[in-house]
């Protein structure tokens, strides 16, 4: 994870309290989800709307527009779970904002998943976070971007686990963002059965097949 804010731009500034309520009226968040949005989160706040008539820079029927949202914690902080149920609720491509603390111990992170818009509910990968940070770190103007495509390409970036490769488009990115995750289940799951297996020719072919999906992974990233 790294340390980074964005200075948005005024031009794109909503400024908009949303109810919680909001992103589970349509009864697709579960009772536990639900309580959660009342024990972790006290405000979220549409902040931002990157479009193009707001920041003048085209979109796409990948990338519409990106919107911003800002989250203010109850407590430490504000759960996967949460911020998946609110991501789902947002038709366009989004990014996070969460805040705890009060005073001089307010801190802040940067979170978003790449999300892929279809028919239904978009489709989400796990979200990627900066560490938290004072929340008067100073901010750093967006990336140079020709189009909401690329710009939401570079505000992903220093969030995910991977890095972006010069002139990759999204979808490209979201599939090697889920060969990655594949990837690292099944060497996590190697490494386990590594350590138990009593058989030493077993033991042979399971180094094997792990160092393959070690080489794979690098490939990856």
């Amino acid at each position: 994870m790294t340390n980074l804010l964005y200075r948005w731009p005024i031009s794109a500034k909503f400024g908009i309290r949303v109810p919680k309520e909001k992103f589970y009226e349509n009864g697709h968040v579960t009772n536990a989800v639900r309580e959660k949005f009342v024990t972790e989160v006290q405000r979220i706040t549409w902040a931002y709307k990157l479009a193009e008539v707001t920041i003048n820079l085209p979109g796409s029927p990948a990338v519409p527009e990106v919107q911003v949202f800002q989250i203010d914690a109850k407590m430490d902080d504000v759960s996967e779970p949460v911020l998946t149920a609110i991501d789902k609720a947002i038709p366009f491509p989004a990014v996070f904002e969460v805040t705890r603390g009060f005073g001089a111990n307010r801190s802040i992170r940067m979170v978003a998943a790449h999300k892929q818009l279809s028919v239904g509910a978009p489709k989400l990968s796990a979200h990627y976070s900066t560490e938290w940070q004072p929340v008067d770190t100073e901010r750093q103007p967006l990336p140079t971007a020709i189009t909401l495509s690329s710009l939401y390409t570079a505000l992903l970036g220093p969030l995910i686990p991977v890095p972006v490769r010069p002139g990759e488009e999204l979808s490209a990115l979201a599939a090697r963002l889920q060969t990655v995750r594949k990837l690292e289940r099944e060497i996590t799951a190697l490494e386990r059965k590594l350590r138990t297996e009593p058989q030493i020719n077993r033991k042979v072919e399971l180094r094997r097949t792990l160092k393959t999906k070690q080489s794979e992974l690098e490939q990856q990233r």
